[in-house]
């Protein structure tokens, strides 16, 4: 007992060196973003929350107006509180993640649950994009939570209220919507209507507070890619990112639509042939909205933590040493050695190492084993 608390305590120690250190590079920097603009949008001199630019950058709001109706409190908070709160909510919805996604792991193996489960969170707290997200100020384990929790306890129990966690996350960020077309690839056809339905409410409701800000987001700050960042820049991880860092500039954005089309077909090819495996849904879901959206930050990728623990825990040799080495590389920060120091060839594979990853979870990934079923079907004897 006494040396399970010591290993604990020191891996908590490292975990919380290691966010320190990131934070040290980050500083909060989208909190500032978000906080900066809502104080404009509500008390300002009446201007919109699209035209804020932080000081000496090009980066503004980016998300919806419902979005900013839920970050409104930021008016009247002061900025600390702003990053403590973003920060507890962030870790919290990791522990919480961290549970829904390890627990049948941990029990299966036997180990000692309270100590597997705290080595479990600060192996997720550690990894980049959720270490990222927290020392940005990011939303992505919100949202990875709104829709986690919609398809393993509302989908996977077919409950009348499926699809609301993802409708609530498409409307404050569009990228959640590829959870959409899976339940329409998967025949979910009443989740992926209520999902719609909560969305378009959402929206509706923000268009109907804000005229003039769904306007101006829906016509023209949606489109600004300038908004968001430099497409080539390293952090972007995407299929966009990778092939605006290549020297084709005549031709990507063409080479980009053929390559979002063949990944979408693939992924839908892959979850069409286990619709009932909701698990396995999320994580090549989660994969493929990561690839194929133009932009896709380093701390977007936490996203493909339910991928990396599913090779783990359900996965062949071959597959476990997949889930491990995604985890591994992307927590070490080996592609940024290729942000200053283009080195080509190896930059071709160094400095998109989150995109072969990426790619190689959406093939390799298990879906639809017969593991997965037994699992499946526990679940819905306990419930």
């Amino acid at each position: 007992m006494k040396r399970k608390i010591a290993l604990l305590s020191a891996a908590g120690l490292i975990t919380i060196f290691i966010v320190y250190l990131a934070q040290t590079r980050n500083g909060y920097f989208d909190s500032k973003v978000y906080y900066g603009a809502i104080q404009y949008w509500f008390r300002g001199d009446g201007g919109m929350v699209y035209d804020w630019l932080r000081p000496g950058t090009p980066y503004g709001f980016t998300y919806p107006p419902f979005a900013g109706l839920v970050m409104s409190p930021m008016a009247v908070l002061p900025f600390g509180a702003v990053v403590v709160i973003a920060v507890v909510a962030t870790v919290l919805t990791t522990a919480l993640l961290t549970w829904w996604f390890a627990r049948d792991l941990i029990l299966r193996m036997g180990w000692t649950v309270w100590f597997a489960y705290g080595i479990a969170v600060c192996l997720a707290i550690s990894f980049e994009p959720v270490r990222e997200t927290i020392t940005f100020g990011q939303v992505n384990t919100l949202l990875l939570t709104l829709v986690a929790g919609d398809l393993l306890f509302g989908l996977s129990k077919n409950r009348k209220w499926a699809g609301v966690g993802i409708g609530l996350a498409t409307a404050i960020k569009l990228t959640p919507g590829i959870f959409i077309v899976y339940l329409l690839v998967t025949r979910r056809w009443r989740a992926a209507a209520t999902a719609s339905g909560t969305a378009a409410g959402a929206t509706l409701v923000a268009a109907a507070i804000f005229p003039d800000e769904s306007r101006e987001f829906w016509t023209s700050a949606l489109w600004d890619t300038n908004r968001v960042g430099v497409l080539s820049y390293l952090s972007n991880q995407s299929e966009r990112g990778f092939l605006a860092r290549l020297p084709i500039p005549q031709v990507e954005s063409k080479i980009w639509i053929v390559c979002v089309l063949l990944t979408l077909a693939f992924w839908a090819w892959r979850v069409a042939k286990a619709p009932d495996d909701v698990m396995g849904g999320l994580a090549l879901t989660g994969i493929v909205g990561c690839l194929i959206s133009p932009v896709t930050w380093i701390h977007h990728c936490v996203w493909l933590l339910p991928a990396i623990v599913r090779c783990v825990d359900l996965g062949t040799r071959n597959q476990k040493i997949l889930g491990g080495a995604a985890y591994l590389i992307m927590t070490s920060r080996l592609t940024w050695v290729w942000e200053k120091r283009p080195r080509p060839p190896l930059e071709l594979i160094g400095g998109n190492l989150y995109v072969w990853f990426s790619l190689a979870l959406l093939i390799w990934t298990p879906i639809g084993t017969r593991r997965s079923a037994e699992v499946h079907e526990k679940d819905k004897i306990l419930t």
